[in-house]
């Protein structure tokens, strides 16, 4: 089962452009849940969230929707003192996993976050905290793509994060890989100008992938599937809607082959 979708929803530079310029704001989910079937919620790396929240966004999506909320940053960049954050954060969850919306929780860590012994070690610690419940991990730094560490992941139940993005020579390269019953992809764009220099951050999620560039990933996210029980394909290239686009654009091409097979 895969699931395709944006990272974020809520983006005011969407008005007129994918929402009618007379939908209230209120409303954006709704809309949105009427052509996704899942959405990251990143507003919570900045703010943790609560269960009030999550319960009316729930409430807002039909049953089959899913919802992939990103970890607090206390969580995946602060690393000391934070049995409080996990707390709050596993309690916060409850409206979601309790009526099966509840994709998974994703977790970026930084680029400062390298491969050393005491970082593994906070991977463990981190799935021991979140107790049952779905993750998976993404890295900012290549020195992450190790057999080693991969197996690290599959002991641990966590999924790897697949990504696309501009290929710097820190970055993560394109690597595909599946180790738990999650899978995911998360399409960052190929602004190599603006990705290391921008005024704003939206600015280097400016790009909208060719269709040659998506064609390029639908056999790795189909045989990612045939490993997993759900895939998600978030794409985060937000800037005016353009995830929009090649959501669209990428969903096609995966429901194609799906029904060729």
């Amino acid at each position: 089962m895969f699931y395709v979708g944006t990272a974020g929803y809520s983006y005011e530079d969407w008005k007129g452009i994918y929402y009618p310029e007379d939908l209230d704001k209120k409303e954006y989910l709704g809309f949105y849940a009427k052509e996704f079937d899942f959405t990251e919620v990143n507003s919570t790396y900045y703010k943790m969230p609560n269960k009030f929240m999550l319960y009316h966004m729930q409430k807002k999506t039909p049953d089959n929707f899913q919802f992939v909320i990103k970890a607090h940053r206390g969580l995946t960049h602060k690393r000391e003192d934070n049995d409080k954050l996990f707390n709050e954060f596993r309690e916060a969850l409850q409206p979601l996993i309790e009526v099966d919306k509840l994709g998974c929780i994703l977790a970026q860590f930084p680029t400062s976050f390298r491969n050393r012994d005491e970082n593994r070690d906070y991977l463990r610690d981190f799935r021991e905290r979140m107790g049952d419940i779905p993750i998976v991990i993404e890295f900012r730094h290549e020195e992450w793509i190790d057999d080693r560490v991969f197996d690290l992941l599959e002991e641990e139940h966590l999924g790897y994060v697949c990504v696309d993005e501009p290929q710097f020579k820190t970055l993560v390269p394109p690597t595909v890989w599946a180790t738990s019953d999650i899978g995911y992809v998360r399409f960052h764009g190929r602004n190599y100008k603006k990705w290391w220099h921008h005024e704003k951050t939206h600015e280097r999620y400016d790009y909208l992938y060719s269709k040659g560039e998506l064609e390029d990933w639908v056999p790795h996210i189909l045989k990612l599937s045939s490993k997993t029980k759900k895939t998600f394909v978030s794409m985060n290239n937000h800037y005016r809607a353009q995830a929009v686009i090649n959501g669209r654009m990428l969903r096609k091409m995966i429901e194609k082959e799906v029904v060729l097979t």
